[in-house]
């Protein structure tokens, strides 16, 4: 079910109670992938009604992970709006209007019960042998709350102000039924729902009730979450027609599962496996790296995103941040878990290197370092270090480890395989080549490799052999790009430093 194009209001609901999970990214990334396909508005709402678990700086932190992935938002804290305030710790006073019209309408009471009272209504719950106890309507009657109390003790307990708390008001023996567009028809029954409170008694709002009035405030016309909320729906289907409000269209999204395919992706796997699971390094009394501290192109970690959970219904995997938009369909996300791997996400970003040139990479690889080698290195070598290298690493952070040898002769040699190929009659051969080369006008790749591939056949001497050789003295081991490629890069002067350093290596290894 799609509403009229220019009627498509979407939002993203984090709680800046700390950094941003990858299962969040992927919900900002189908929200926004639904609005931009639709023409419509891609709103941010920071849900910290939960004042006791917020922490500094963690707004700051969904704003720059959105920033950095290009998922900007239409609306929201820093970007305006016509439905504001975006934080729902500024709408306090709504919230309490809308508890308390509940009350009005009969769909909501006060309750007073003290932390004391409600321990107690649990353990005489357990010592029944109901050992999942909760505020319903079985033991509502012999609690403290404006259903049980005369009007005047109502009124005292109300002027008080202590434990005031506004609940839910379940009538028992219905079915709430509504649609979701992964899960189909989805049925609960209403004697398994709890009377939850929606306003607390420091007259902050519980999510059930902030949710729904702001969602039908801002005008929100899918409500695109986690599979994690599914199981609360039901209270706000309720909500939604107790206030007499249509609700929004319900899009709850599969889980992101361990490596493993068993439970739910957690910050703690991160450091299990060894792979980030936030957007960006967060640090606090722990320290966790970030996929873009980790090299990742964030259009690489928005492609693999998509993925999980969702396809195209095709064979392409690679794409474009705008042909997602263009290929998104919600209808098209599937019910099953889907299972985080990494190597399949440091796949895509591979792919994504390979197709960018050495300049569109130069300022992902800045930004990865090691600053001390790349800030001092001419701007046209790094250009040309990059696309030689891209085809060989899987991120930014990678390139400088991959090819140190670029920057700095090799520290050391594959000694196995140069007693493998060199022999000490070899040595005036590389001498010669060494004076062949020194003498070259134009320093090329392709004068290179013709110039060293005619004396060996003029010499009857195998490729096989000199090549990996050669490779050896510029890498250190018989990895790496073109070689000739690379030696042209180094220039003239470097190369034949290197040549001869490793030469007297070699020498010096078959004469042990």
């Amino acid at each position: 079910m799609i509403r009229d194009t220019q009627s498509v209001r979407v939002r993203f609901a984090p709680s800046p109670t700390g950094p941003l999970h990858i299962g969040g990214v992927r919900t900002a990334l189908y929200n926004y992938l639904f609005a931009r396909k639709h023409e419509g508005a891609f709103i941010l709402r920071i849900e910290d009604t939960d004042q006791a678990r917020y922490i500094p700086g963690a707004e700051d932190y969904i704003r720059e992970s959105l920033e950095w992935l290009g998922l900007k938002p239409d609306e929201g804290p820093g970007y305006g709006g016509d439905h504001g305030p975006y934080r729902q710790s500024e709408r306090k006073s709504k919230y309490k209007m809308y508890a308390q019209l509940l009350v009005e309408k009969g769909h909501a009471y006060y309750a007073f019960d003290t932390p004391e009272e409600l321990e107690k209504m649990r353990q005489e719950e357990e010592a029944r042998g109901n050992y999942s106890p909760k505020y319903d309507h079985k033991v509502r009657d012999r609690m403290k709350n404006s259903l049980t109390l005369e009007e005047d003790r109502v009124k005292a307990c109300l002027d008080a102000g202590d434990n005031v708390t506004i609940r839910l008001k379940i009538t028992p023996g219905e079915e709430v039924v509504f649609q979701d567009t992964v899960r189909g028809t989805v049925r609960f029954s209403s004697d398994e729902l709890d009377d939850k409170v929606i306003l607390k008694a420091d007259g902050m709002p519980t999510y059930h009730l902030a949710n729904i009035v702001d969602d039908h405030l801002m005008e929100i016309s899918h409500v695109i979450r986690g599979e994690e909320w599914l199981s609360s729906t039901a209270h706000h289907v309720l909500m939604y027609r107790s206030f007499d409000w249509s609700p929004p269209v319900f899009v709850h999204l599969p889980l992101i599962l361990k490596p493993t395919g068993k439970g739910k992706l957690s910050k703690r796997d991160g450091a299990k496996f060894g792979f980030p699971v936030f957007p960006l390094e967060w640090i606090r009394e722990e320290r966790y790296h970030g996929f873009r501290e980790e090299g990742f192109n964030p259009n690489a970690l928005l492609n693999f995103l998509a993925f999980l959970g969702w396809s195209p219904g095709t064979e392409q995997e690679i794409f474009t941040l705008q042909e997602l938009i263009e290929v998104f369909d919600i209808h098209n996300i599937v019910k099953s878990g889907a299972r985080f791997d990494i190597d399949k996400a440091r796949w895509y970003n591979q792919q994504y290197l390979i197709s960018m040139s050495g300049e569109d990479i130069l300022e992902g690889l800045m930004a990865a370092g090691p600053k001390d080698i790349l800030e001092n290195t001419d701007k046209n070598f790094l250009v040309k270090f990059a696309d030689l290298m891209k085809e060989r690493v899987h991120t930014y952070t990678e390139f400088v480890p991959e090819g140190l040898y670029f920057f700095k002769p090799p520290d050391t040699y594959d000694d196995k395989q140069i007693k493998k190929r060199y022999r000490p009659e070899l040595r005036k051969h590389f001498e010669t080549l060494k004076a062949l080369i020194d003498q070259l006008e134009s320093f090329n790749a392709r004068i290179l490799q013709d110039t060293v591939k005619h004396y060996l056949i003029e010499n009857d001497l195998k490729i096989g052999v000199f090549f990996p050789l050669l490779r050896i003295m510029v890498c250190g081991s018989l990895k790496g790009p073109d070689l000739f490629s690379l030696i042209e890069l180094l220039g003239k002067n470097a190369f034949l430093s290197r040549w001869d350093a490793a030469l007297a290596y070699f020498e010096g290894i078959i004469s042990e």
